[in-house]
């Protein structure tokens, strides 16, 4: 073939995203003039590759298949108020232009290898879902530096819920030591039992970090004081290394925490008067009406989830009881909606101040994840075989 529509495609990816990075960081929208003509294209480029090359039918078929399968994900995930619309028809997008990446009929820009590894690494599933797991990852990052900007800016009493991880040191150095244990176990039991299945040792090690845990304090600090010793004389060197690494991985990822739930919550939601109110801001909570009497829901999906596992209770996973009026997707607030949030005021309904969640630009990770998944890979695959080689 004279043209390379596979590279047209990935230049037309990285401009796409570049564009839409800009437009979500100035504006916070990502519009459907983008969004919806890059869908058509990459459909046509990809049936014009199939029908002029070697590929069979069936590889376009597959393109359609993973851009449908893509979109009624970002779908689900739009109704449960976690991705905005135009992140939805961005990654739709996406996966119509680049439904495949580092095969023989779609290569990859560069080949490269580390240590024998190749780069970048290809997951068993389509390229968009491992574009979706990088941009998930890379978002983290970014939000964790987003809040931590918000909460010295703005808000610096959360300071010192912020620091609660580092002050509460001697309960991280207890569990660093129960970790060390389940992990020494796990390490002994695989090895004589010659497993060498990733998941199933981390199972294994949450449970027996679990009963340890459950276990009454003399006797816990006899079991992890053997466990510590002996692992201590099979392998000094690495033990004292993972449990300094595992004490500050732990205290770092409680603050990350706390930056991502309590912390985040307050700091990324601000009160705006009914009068206040615009189209597309972000309810901090759904509104809901029953018996003629008006209330809100902060409960997130997540925390719903938490309280059924807490109380075996599975029916507190549904939203509550009742008509709801107005939902906190982050497709954000309507006319309509502002229109009845008043009118409940004025009916004394609703008081005249209303919680709004500061939206965080989604795109400029989506392109990050993108470049990582262009010249690296999928970083989960390759977390999953780091693991692999660090415990086998």
């Amino acid at each position: 073939m004279l043209i390379n529509i596979p590279l047209i495609s990935i230049i037309i990816t990285v401009v796409a995203c570049i564009y839409a990075s800009y437009s979500d960081l100035k504006e916070g929208v990502i519009r459907n003039k983008l969004t919806f003509p890059l869908i058509a294209i990459g459909i046509v480029l990809n049936a014009i590759y199939v029908f002029t090359s070697t590929a069979s039918i069936f590889l376009f078929i597959e393109c359609v298949i993973v851009t449908g399968v893509i979109f009624a994900l970002g779908y689900i995930f739009w109704k449960m108020g976690a991705w905005a619309g135009g992140d939805v028809k961005l990654f739709t997008a996406l996966a119509a232009l680049l439904p495949f990446y580092a095969i023989p009929l779609y290569p990859s820009i560069i080949k490269y290898q580390i240590l024998g590894v190749q780069f970048p690494a290809e997951a068993i599933y389509p390229f968009p879902f491992t574009l979706i797991i990088n941009s998930i990852l890379s978002i983290l990052p970014f939000l964790l530096i987003y809040v931590f900007y918000i909460v010295v800016k703005n808000k610096p009493h959360l300071m010192g819920e912020l620091a609660s991880p580092i002050n509460n040191y001697k309960k991280n150095i207890v569990l660093t030591l129960v970790v060390t244990a389940a992990v020494t176990l796990t390490y002994t039991l695989t090895k004589q039992l010659n497993i060498q299945i990733i998941l199933l040792s981390l199972i294994l090690i949450y449970l027996l970090s679990f009963i340890i845990s459950k276990i009454p304090n003399r006797i816990k600090a006899v079991i992890i004081s053997v466990l510590t010793v002996y692992a201590l004389i099979t392998n000094f060197k690495i033990t004292i290394t993972g449990i300094v690494l595992l004490f500050i991985s732990l205290t770092i990822i409680q603050i990350a925490i706390k930056l991502l739930t309590s912390v985040s919550k307050e700091a990324l939601q601000d009160d705006y008067k009914m009068s206040e109110l615009k189209e597309g801001m972000i309810p901090a909570y759904s509104v809901f009406e029953k018996d003629n009497k008006v209330y809100v829901d902060d409960k997130s999906f997540i925390t719903r989830v938490k309280s059924a596992l807490k109380t075996g209770d599975v029916s507190l996973i549904n939203p509550p009881k009742g008509k709801l009026l107005v939902n906190s997707m982050a497709a954000g607030l309507t006319e309509k909606d502002i229109d009845l949030l008043k009118e409940l005021k004025n009916k004394n309904k609703l008081i005249n101040v209303f919680k709004i969640k500061k939206g965080v630009p989604f795109a400029p990770s989506i392109l990050i994840g993108l470049i990582i998944s262009l010249f690296i890979g999928d970083i989960a695959f390759i977390l999953e075989k780091i693991l692999i080689g660090i415990m086998y």
